[in-house]
């Protein structure tokens, strides 16, 4: 694994893991990589230093504290898998935006074949979907039409 800095157009700096650096290059290509701060598709890697530490700077931090905040450094677990969960789910998915509802819910009720979508949906309409007994749950990401 490989961890690059990368930077977006609008100057937005963030990390990301890789399996190799070929695997970097090779989503790269294929348009797979985005800003994880405003969604932009232009990303490209940054300035970056190593991050090389001794054994005995390794062994000196009691693991209780690396523990104590985890999301104090970027590029930690949890945001790589926000960022992993979201690739697949675009790669897999049908953005519908504002008409979530009324999609889920008429998939639901067998009048258009189902397909995985994902979309926007107000407090009071998921609300209603969930009554009805239509599956859905909320993303721990915006649609990137959201982001500036």
């Amino acid at each position: 694994m490989i961890r690059y800095t990368l930077r977006c157009e609008k100057d937005h700096s963030f990390d990301s893991w890789f399996p190799s650096a070929e695997g970097y290059e090779r989503l790269c290509a294929q348009g797979l990589l985005a800003c994880a701060i405003c969604g932009s598709s232009r990303v490209e890697k940054s300035l970056m230093a190593p991050a090389v530490r001794g054994a005995r700077e390794s062994a000196a931090v009691p693991a209780e504290a690396k523990a104590e905040h985890p999301l104090a450094s970027p590029g930690n677990a949890m945001e790589e898998a926000f960022a992993a969960l979201r690739l697949q789910i675009e790669a897999n998915s049908d953005y519908v935006g504002l008409n979530f509802a009324a999609e889920a819910r008429a998939m639901h009720q067998g009048s258009l074949p189902e397909r995985p979508i994902y979309g926007e949906a107000r407090l009071a309409e998921a609300r209603a979907l969930l009554e009805e007994g239509v599956p859905v749950a909320p993303l721990p990401f915006l649609p990137r039409r959201k982001v500036n």
